[in-house]
């Protein structure tokens, strides 16, 4: 508007100004503030062939990730109206974005900072290598929310196509770093138990990305599952199958991305040492009952691992010995997702991970042998497990004999896969 205004009274050389862009708060002193989603502006300014984007300056590196448009930093309404009249005093910004992504690829933990925990290390790795939504249960102090906080350390590193999605909803946010200008790693979110269904899914008047839709692409972590309320577990059911968010307002209705891997944790019961070695848990049947009917079937028939996560002794924690790094796990993840992406390369539905597969996929892609039939058999019906565990068995199968390069799903896949599904029986049943 202010553009406009100054070239009606003169203040302006040029007419008109049809190749160009201009975005940005103006405050009353004349400079120039930024603004949420100048990213998905300057993709927008693209696909209609525009040139050139003026920008506030804390957005530019934010803009300048999409190429074939030009961008024009700006701190004042006096730089804009200067840049109008000569043409030139403010070089456009040029990211590098391949190069940035690179740069910025870099965690501060590392699974070798946790001792112990084998078991639960090798359900991590298999959770990432096929895309599976993971429980953790397990008493206060055994290391379930330092082991989920490891988790994007071994996903697959962004393309650069994935960083731009995962930038365009936090620059939509405004919670992206103006300094970076990109989102370079994987994101993982911890939201509090006390969080709104709102605030989870998204809304708002204007409605802004919620928590579920700023993992896209990472980790969303719910610690202390039980204890969120149940209407807020309850809104994720839509995200977790579709990977999308639809806000409904009477004057709008938006859709936000929300593929993200699901991790959680809880205590077994309410004082958190039911089944503890080394304390004495204080819960009745019925307390631990009630706790865990917290979350409803329909949640857990979405998550496929449910993994035991007992305190470390003292001679894992004195250990000597150095733990396995992420980069050498994310290494068996990545060969494991590029086997996944070929095998789904040819399907019309957009499948991209083993945790993806519909009933069909599953018929095609987990072919089993007689041996693995009957142990199958004999788990689902010794074990007491539920048909719903039957599809999550076969594709935690499938994920482990991908990560060991095997192309058939063999016996101890099999066998692998059903020890993640006892709390069926143990809490569920």
């Amino acid at each position: 508007m202010a553009p406009g205004i100054l070239g009606a009274y003169g203040g302006l050389n040029k007419r008109e100004l049809l190749d160009s862009v201009f975005v940005g708060e103006l405050s009353l002193d004349g400079g120039v503030r930024g603004i949420r989603g100048t990213l998905p502006i300057a993709i927008e300014a693209r696909g209609r062939k525009l040139r050139r984007l003026i920008v506030p300056a804390v957005n530019a590196r934010e803009a300048a990730m999409v190429s074939g448009i030009e961008v024009y930093p700006v701190k004042s309404l006096r730089d804009v109206i200067h840049f109008v009249n000569t043409g030139n005093g403010i070089a456009p910004v040029t990211v590098d974005g391949d190069t940035l992504l690179g740069e910025a690829q870099h965690y501060a933990v590392d699974f070798k900072d946790v001792r112990g925990q084998q078991t639960a290390k090798r359900a991590l790795e298999i959770a990432c290598a096929g895309g599976h939504n993971i429980l953790m249960i397990g008493p206060p102090g055994s290391g379930k929310t330092m082991l989920a906080k490891r988790m994007p350390t071994i996903l697959p590193p962004f393309t650069f196509e994935e960083a731009l999605e995962t930038t365009k909803i936090h620059s939509v946010a405004g919670v992206l770093d103006s300094g970076a200008g990109l989102v370079g790693v994987r994101p993982f979110r911890s939201p509090h138990h006390t969080i709104s269904d709102a605030g989870l899914i998204g809304g708002g008047v204007i409605p802004r990305p919620g928590e579920v839709s700023l993992a896209h692409n990472g980790v969303l972590f719910l610690d202390e599952l039980p204890e969120f309320p149940r209407n807020v577990l309850e809104v994720m059911r839509q995200p977790l199958e579709d990977g999308t968010v639809c806000i409904a307002r009477a004057a709008m209705s938006l859709t936000f991305p929300a593929r993200f891997m699901l991790a959680t944790a809880m205590n077994p019961c309410p004082c958190g040492f039911h089944n503890d070695r080394t304390r004495e848990c204080r819960c009745s049947p019925p307390m631990i009952q009630r706790y865990v009917a917290k979350i409803s079937g329909p949640l857990m028939d979405r998550i496929d691992i449910h993994i035991d996560v007992p305190a470390v002794n003292y001679k894992e924690m004195r250990s000597t010995s150095v733990p396995e790094a992420s980069s050498q796990i994310r290494d068996r993840v990545i060969a494991a997702r590029q086997i996944q992406l070929q095998r789904f390369a040819g399907n019309r539905q957009k499948v991209y991970c083993n945790a993806q597969m519909s009933s069909s996929h599953v018929r095609t892609f987990c072919d089993l042998s007689a041996d693995c039939e009957r142990l199958l058999e004999r788990a689902m019906t010794q074990q007491g497990l539920s048909a719903r565990a039957h599809d999550r068995i076969l594709k935690v199968a499938r994920t482990v004999a991908d990560l060991e390069g095997q192309p058939a799903i063999q016996s101890k896949h099999i066998a692998e896969a059903i020890q993640y599904r006892t709390l069926d029986r143990t809490y569920w049943a």
